[in-house]
């Protein structure tokens, strides 16, 4: 069983904030509020208290035992941000942001709610009588319902190395001055 808390609107910003949620997150309770207590982050006092809540919550709305609590979810969402203008020199003005967070925590003592098993009807399909199987000696010697063999794409060929690509047209250029030379003794002779 789980209870949660949630404080919207924390001024504080999400990154300074998640630095003291990752402090407490899968830690005994009473453990994590000793560490909220003394830790130096000014993010640790919402925190601390919205960690408090939980524990109410717990122990109040599903009779759950304090000492066996374990903080099983901790996360800071985002919440809005406030737009403020600081005057610069010459006539500037710098924006500036003024955060706020969502902090969420939920607690847990270990044992999972009972869920309720609802009656499960079976489906249409199922009441209705199955059709026949066919031997397997007729199901073999019927051909396929006018299904072709998938084709394979043709394989797509490498294109040619760069040192390949420089000989080939050396050889044609060779051939070429050799037939050249054979015409021009042809005609000499």
């Amino acid at each position: 069983m789980e209870a949660r808390a949630q404080a919207r609107y924390v001024r504080v910003t999400p990154m300074k904030a998640r630095r003291v949620i990752d402090l407490i997150r899968g830690m005994n309770a009473t453990d994590a509020q000793a560490v909220l207590r003394f830790a130096p982050q000014a993010a640790s006092e919402p925190i601390g208290k919205v960690l408090d809540s939980a524990i109410a919550n717990a122990t109040n709305n599903h009779a759950m035992d304090a000492r066996v609590l374990v903080v099983s979810e901790a996360y800071v969402d985002e919440g809005p941000t406030m737009k403020r203008i600081r005057p610069r020199a010459q006539g500037r003005a710098y924006r500036i942001r003024k955060r706020s967070s969502h902090i969420t925590v939920i607690v847990s003592d270990g044992i999972a709610p009972v869920a309720k098993a609802k009656p499960v009807a079976a489906p249409a399909a199922a009441k209705a009588p199955a059709p026949k199987a066919k031997p397997v000696a007729e199901a073999a010697a019927t051909p396929a319902a006018g299904k072709a063999p998938a084709k394979k794409a043709p394989a797509k060929k490498a294109p040619a190395s760069k040192a390949t690509a420089k000989k080939a047209p050396a050889k044609k250029a060779t051939a070429k001055k050799a037939s050249a030379s054979e015409a021009a003794a042809t005609k000499e002779g």
